[in-house]
């Protein structure tokens, strides 16, 4: 088993690596993680201030992390507009979900304009039903927001979703056209060049040893310091380490499988778009095709749970639920049963309670930044996120240093081993819950009651007494 197939096919093309810190210096911003939010970072603060000097701090290689090996949806925010209502009020709510549309297609734009070559397709997502219980999730946020004349949806009847999404096990859904898929690792190690040609100094192998909260701050490593006027902690669930984040998050596990190349057979059953498909349950399954003809499908939610939040050994690598990923694809694609899939892989997702990522200042200090909490949802919002987090470092008061985004972490989940007990206890009640309504069955009042503490997906949880 290999352990991320996007990372080698992006370091197939791109040998460069950039050396490590072993010395101490000077910056005006130090950003921590070379991952999509630090590297979108950098490049709006060069956008902005040409004569900035940043310097980005990668533990192991740009992409290598999260970036590098999600399943490469590109999506927007409006499935979590109940959510951003419900926080920021109806106008923002609207506000960020139009961002994070248009953010989607300014990925394209960029790709095209520096001829960054990470088969960004622009196909759409289908946000799906595949029992009874799941059909409808949708329709309240289609609701509300076609009161304001948005429409990001279309309703497709089960016979054109079982079409699109090449199984029968989709029975309804919709199609959100501002979506997009891409080979999440070449887009990483694009917009590292990127940031490289626009005079970003990036130090790979550099993993952050200690952050001393001084005035200014300075960034520990093996070899070095970095002395900043300004730190970014961009580093996805890997932020953990530091209490204030660890507090607002849990890191659980996305778990997928990749067939080999089948270009003639995907292209039989029309699968040979970028086309992103998602279901609707609380441990939700997703698939889609490559631009090479290979099927991947993966299953969130129910895999690893860190304890502590601490991401170790069983975020990386192969995944070791892939033979059963691989069995459930057969579920859906009984034709692609025989299928081989030589590869697979695990990844962290740093969930936040609101399933919304947050933006601000670390510990309240003035000069270090964070952003975490993507909550699966990374690639679109990223784009945002390097918005908000070069206004905040530059002191710019604008639309995005005044997002509703940015608000101050919260102490969301309970100490350990109590957080990890109970987690175990939620993510098991999803499964038995997901399991009963493929059955056809309601699931029963304890088990609703205890998936309504899990942090939301896709859908909106509902009150547990509900009928």
């Amino acid at each position: 088993m290999r352990p991320c197939l996007w990372l080698e096919e992006a370091l197939a093309e791109d040998t460069d690596v950039a050396p490590a810190l072993d010395h101490n210096i000077k910056a005006d911003v130090c950003i921590v993680g070379g991952g999509y939010t630090g590297l979108w970072t950098a490049i709006r603060l060069k956008q902005a201030r040409p004569d900035l000097d940043v310097v980005i701090l990668e533990k192991d290689l740009c992409g290598s992390g999260a970036s590098g090996r999600n399943g490469g949806y590109a999506l927007s925010l409006w499935s979590k507009y109940s959510t951003l209502k419900k926080l920021f009020g109806e106008e923002e709510a609207i506000r960020i979900g139009q961002a994070s549309a248009d953010a989607v297609t300014e990925i394209g734009t960029f790709c095209e304009t520096h001829k960054i070559d990470a088969h960004y397709r622009p196909d759409g997502w289908l946000w799906t039903a595949t029992t009874k219980t799941q059909m409808g999730v949708w329709s309240e946020t289609m609701e509300e927001l076609a009161r304001h004349q948005i429409r990001p949806w279309v309703e497709l009847d089960g016979a054109e979703i079982a079409r699109r999404t090449g199984s029968d096990r989709h029975i309804g859904g919709v199609i959100e056209t501002a979506a997009a898929s891409v080979q999440p690792a070449r887009l990483a190690r694009g917009l590292r060049r990127v940031a490289q040609e626009m005079g970003v100094k990036i130090y790979e192998h550099s993993p952050l040893t200690k952050l001393k909260r001084s005035s200014p701050p300075r960034v520990c490593t093996a070899g070095g310091v970095v002395t900043a006027g300004k730190v970014v902690i961009a580093m996805n669930a890997w932020g953990s380490m530091f209490p204030e984040i660890r507090r607002s998050i849990i890191v659980v596990s996305s778990d997928m499988v990749v067939t080999e190349p089948m270009p003639e057979r995907l292209e039989e059953k029309g699968l040979m778009n970028g086309t992103t498909v998602s279901d609707s349950r609380l441990t939700v399954y997703y698939h889609r095709t490559t631009k090479d003809g290979r099927l991947i499908f993966g299953k969130g939610g129910s895999g690893s749970l860190a304890f502590g939040s601490k991401v170790g050994s069983a975020f990386e690598g192969a995944s070791p639920f892939a033979a059963k990923i691989k069995r459930w694809m057969g579920e859906f694609f009984p034709e692609f049963d025989d299928a081989n899939c030589p590869t697979s892989w695990v990844g962290p997702i740093d969930r936040s309670k609101s399933g919304l990522p947050v933006f601000g200042y670390l510990g309240g200090h003035p000069d270090i930044l964070y952003g975490v909490g993507y909550s699966g949802n990374g690639v679109g919002p990223t784009v945002l996120g390097g918005r908000i987090l070069a206004s905040l470092a530059l002191g710019i008061e604008d639309e995005w240093s005044a997002c509703g985004l940015v608000r101050p972490l919260t102490w969301d989940f309970p100490p350990e081993p109590i957080r990890y007990i109970g987690g175990k206890i939620v993510q098991k009640a999803a499964i038995l819950c997901d399991a009963a309504e493929d059955r056809g069955q309601r699931p029963n009042f304890l088990l609703r009651l205890l998936t309504s503490l899990a942090p939301p997906g896709f859908s909106q949880q509902s009150d547990p007494e509900d009928s």
